[in-house]
This record gives structure tokens, C-alpha cells and sequence, in this order.
């Protein structure tokens, strides 16, 4: 839902601000504002923003500056941070934005319609990557519950005992049961049954 999602906006003209603010606020994203540096990176330590469209030319430094000291950051680097400028829109100039760790590049003039369409592929995006990292500590929290087997493993080959590694024999069944997730029912197999219980009868197919 569009509500779960914290865009940061950061332009110094007020009036662009504002207007940005009105368009990306009215799809339902939580919109927070600076006009300046220092106040993106105080309220970014703060809301941790999904999301940071940021103006390339601000009063107090460089938008690709700010933009390589966001992801310089380990608190804030997983930030989605968007260059947009409407003087330094070259693709050269877009290529060292995207260079120091933008994740996109917009280019004033831009319209309503094609900002809205252009922040929704970024979320879209953003939920996909947020969705893939979920899956993987999913994954890997049922990795960290699973016990494996693997190696040489020192068996005696009359009794069937495993030798730890403290060197105690064990059991093979409670060797296997402490090193694994598998579970023993115990059963006699045919030729076992034949020579133990020759009068059960217990593999008689005709019963």
C-alpha cells in the first residue's frame, strides 16, 4: 500500500517543493520535506525515508555529494535515493550521478503524469527488492534449523557404532538423531525377522 511508503523530498525553491510535495502526496505516500543539505540527512536519520528525490543543486553542497554520503552510510544506504535537476541533465552529468550510487536520474522538465509513473516504478521496485530480502532471511532461518551430515565418518563394522568426535561409539540410530533432523521407528527387516522369529511367520504374504 502506497501509505507504508516515506518519500523525502529536497529542493531548495520552495515553489517546486511545494508543487512536487502536492503530486507525490496525493497518490497516498507519506511525503516529508527539505530545502536543504544538512535538513535531508537530519530527517533521514530520522524517518528513514524508502525513498529520497533530490535536487542536484542545493544552497549547502552537491546532490550527487549528499547522494554519495547517503550510501556511504550503513544506516541509510538501503535508501532508494532519485537525482532530478533541470540544469544538469546531460548524460554525462546523469552518468556520474548514477556513478557515485543514484539509484535514477529525472530530468526537468518533467509532468505530472510521467513523475508519478516514474516514483511508482521505483516503489515497485523497491517492494520487489524488500519481498527478495524477506524470501532470503526466510530462507535462511530454515537453513539454520536444518542439521547436516557430512564427511568421513568412523563406523564399526560388527556393531554398526559411530565414533564421535570426542571418541565415544554411539549407537548408529542416536548418532543420526543428534546429527540430523531424521526421526528412527524401529522394524525388523525379512531376513532378520527369519532368523530371530522363524515361528511368526512375519513376513508371511499369505496373512
Amino acid at each position: 500500500m502506497n501509505h507504508d511508503i516515506k518519500i523525502l523530498l529536497v529542493d531548495d525553491d520552495p515553489d517546486v517543493l511545494m508543487a512536487t510535495s502536492r503530486v507525490i502526496g496525493a497518490e497516498g505516500y507519506q511525503v516529508f520535506e527539505a530545502s536543504s543539505g544538512a535538513e535531508c540527512m537530519e530527517l533521514a536519520k530520522i524517518h528513514h525515508p524508502d525513498l529520497i528525490l533530490l535536487d542536484v543543486i542545493l544552497p549547502d553542497i552537491e546532490g550527487i555529494e549528499l547522494c554519495n554520503a547517503i550510501k556511504s552510510d550503513p544506516s541509510l544506504k538501503k535508501i532508494f535515493v532519485i537525482l532530478i535537476s533541470g540544469l544538469r541533465t546531460s548524460s554525462i552529468e546523469q552518468a556520474e550521478g548514477l556513478d557515485v550510487g543514484a539509484d535514477g536520474y529525472i530530468a526537468r522538465p518533467v509532468s505530472n503524469k510521467e513523475l508519478k509513473a516514474r516514483v511508482k516504478a521505483f516503489v515497485r521496485i523497491l517492494s520487489a527488492e524488500r519481498e527478495r530480502d524477506r524470501l532470503i532471511q526466510e530462507l535462511q532461518e530454515a537453513l539454520s534449523t536444518i542439521k547436516q551430515l557430512s564427511g568421513l565418518l568412523p563406523i564399526c563394522s560388527h556393531c554398526k557404532k559411530i565414533r564421535d568426535d570426542q571418541g565415544y561409539w554411539s549407537q548408529l540410530e542416536a548418532y543420526i538423531q543428534k546429527h540430523s533432523e531424521a526421526v528412527f521407528t524401529h522394524s525388523i527387516c525379512r531376513e532378520c525377522a527369519g532368523k530371530l522369529y522363524p515361528d511368526l511367520d512375519l513376513y508371511d504374504e499369505s496373512k
